[in-house]
């Protein structure tokens, strides 16, 4: 996925509904805006503003990436006294050329409650790779295939409460999520012409809300 067209109720939550489903922060994408939108007169009249967000080339070499990010998750798992491998793996979907998964009798430990642990891992595996090569670069760890569970679990969830909201015509608020689960969220819907996403609180409290696009 290299470019991601992206409605809401303003621009800015647009741009990172577009950046949650990416997987990327803002320093990495172009944004066009092709509409800004308009609030209306107690929502008469009211427009979803419009945005195009592309992914700007990676200047990094992603096998020496790999190697790099392999190194660093291993020291910090080593750390940890935890008995496991580390196996290199490719996305399935394309979008991160640095992929992993965790296997071994301790790893169950880096999942964590809703995948916490291992979301905090894969984060901060990112954040001291972006620091030693100077980019942000998107890296995928998985543990025993516990995200491709996870993804088919809320892919499934996200298309049954998107035909609630439907039929009730009210808005359905997720889970708070880690923002690798509620670009899952986004992903799922974003091609429904009569539903739009929007992520809503901060921190650890961010969710999902899943509405009608206003038309």
């Amino acid at each position: 996925m290299k470019e991601l067209e992206v409605s809401a109720k303003t621009v800015d939550d647009a741009v990172q509904a577009a950046l949650e489903q990416l997987g990327v922060t803002a320093e990495q994408v172009e944004v066009t805006v092709i509409k800004k939108g308009r609030a209306g007169v107690f929502g008469v009249g009211s427009e979803d503003a419009v945005v195009k967000v592309t992914l700007l080339e990676q200047s990094v070499d992603s096998n020496d990436v790999g190697d790099l990010a392999k190194e660093i998750l291993t020291k910090l798992i080593q750390a940890m006294r935890l008995d496991i491998k580390i196996k290199n793996m490719k996305d399935a979907e394309g979008d991160q050329p640095v992929s992993f998964d965790i296997d071994g009798e301790d790893s169950g430990l880096l999942i964590g409650r809703r995948g916490q642990t291992l979301s905090s891992l894969q984060y901060l595996v990112r954040l001291i790779v972006a620091e030693k090569v100077k980019t942000w670069v998107p890296i995928s760890i998985d543990v025993g295939g516990y995200k491709k569970r996870r993804y088919d679990s809320l892919y499934t969830l996200a298309l049954r409460l998107a035909e609630q909201v439907k039929r009730t015509r009210r808005p359905m608020s997720l889970e708070p999520m880690p923002a690798d689960e509620r670009r899952i969220i986004h992903t799922a819907l974003s091609s429904d012409p009569y539903i739009i996403t929007q992520s809503t609180g901060e921190g650890e409290a961010r969710k999902v809300v899943i509405q009608l696009k206003k038309r």
